[in-house]
């Protein structure tokens, strides 16, 4: 069944139309009026194709809308093109022709209304091309003519400021001209003025030449006496200079002197301190000398000690078993000696003094 023409073969010219402002700014207040994605899609759809004249496609319809799936822009469009074509079809009420005579003129008739609305459609569209390429050229012509104006005006608007600033230059070479004329009268008596006073400073100036003579005279007499004090103050000074530098040269000599004997004390003091380092090595190998001989004989101090302990012991227990009087008189004629025996043997050993 063939009604309503299909929307693909006219996608691109669809699509270029949606840049229309006005199209534009009537989806948006449909989109304002409308929260329903799918009854906001099929309202555009009218739009489109009632108000405008463009065929909606689901691609079309959502650069317009921007909203939901393509899989509800495309059930919303076909719906659409669907309800179209059903209110579209011609109904044939016979009742002598069959049923299916009726459904056939039907179709041819809405063949026919679908190629002539088609036809329709793109003369519409030519015309609309013609009417927008008049527009542009219209408005090229008004914006050269806008051009050409500005420039029409510029130029006027130059020479009137041209004519304006000759004709105050006019003015100022009028007033500067009346001005010069009287600065000129004013010159010349400033002349006349000056020649007046310029006799009256000659005259000045030889008595001035005259008195300024006899000043430098005495100027030049001052300055003659004041150099014959200034050379006798550099003999003085000369003489100062030389007696300071003889002084100095008498200080120098004392310096060094003193520098010398210096030098000759700290030498003296440094041979004195390394003989004293010397003795020092010295008597610290004697002292290691001595100290290890202290130890030894306090090690032999010790043994012999050790040994007359028990030498003691032994003696006292052969005085216990032998007879009380002999033995008693043995150990009174050997007590003496035993205690010289033993006397150098248990006192402290002492060290030799070191020699200087």
């Amino acid at each position: 069944m063939t009604d309503v023409p299909s929307p693909e073969p006219a996608a691109s010219a669809a699509a270029d139309a949606t840049r229309d402002p006005t199209l534009a700014a009537a989806v948006e207040r449909l989109k304002a009026a409308q929260p329903k994605t799918r009854e906001l899609y099929r309202e555009v759809c009218a739009l489109m194709f009632d108000r405008f004249g463009i065929r909606p496609t689901p691609n079309g319809a959502y650069q317009l809308v921007k909203r939901g799936s393509m899989t509800t822009v495309t059930e919303v469009v076909n719906a659409f093109w669907d309800e179209l074509r059903e209110k579209n079809r011609a109904r044939i009420a016979r009742p002598d022709l069959p049923p299916e005579l009726q459904e056939a003129a039907g179709e041819l008739m809405a063949v026919l209304w679908g190629k002539s609305n088609a036809a329709a459609q793109a003369a519409l569209e030519v015309l609309r091309g013609e009417l927008e390429a008049e527009r542009e050229a219209g408005r090229e012509e008004i914006a050269l003519a806008r051009a050409a104006t500005a420039r029409v005006e510029a130029t006027l608007a130059e020479r009137e400021a041209a004519l304006l600033a000759a004709q105050a230059r006019i003015q100022e070479f009028a007033q500067a001209l009346a001005g010069s004329e009287a600065t000129r009268r004013a010159l010349e008596g400033e002349v006349a003025r000056l020649q007046a006073e310029n006799g009256q400073r000659d005259a000045a100036l030889v008595q001035a030449r005259a008195a300024f003579a006899q000043e430098l005279e005495k100027l030049r007499e001052a300055a003659q006496r004041s150099e014959a004090r200034l050379q006798a103050a550099e003999k003085r000074a000369l003489l100062e200079i030389e007696r300071e530098r003889a002084a100095a040269a008498r200080m120098q000599k004392e310096l060094d002197a003193a520098a010398r004997r210096a030098e000759q004390r700290e030498a003296q003091h440094r041979a004195e301190a390394e003989d004293w380092r010397t003795q020092l090595v010295d008597a610290r190998q004697q002292f290691g000398l001595v100290q290890g001989r202290l130890d030894a004989a306090e090690a032999a101090r010790a043994v012999d000690a050790n040994e007359i302990d028990s030498l003691r012991q032994r003696l006292a227990a052969v005085s216990a078993s032998s007879t009380p009087g002999p033995a008693r008189a043995r150990r009174a004629r050997k007590g003496p000696a035993l205690k010289m025996l033993m006397a150098p043997i248990g006192a402290p050993r002492r060290a030799k003094p070191l020699k200087p």
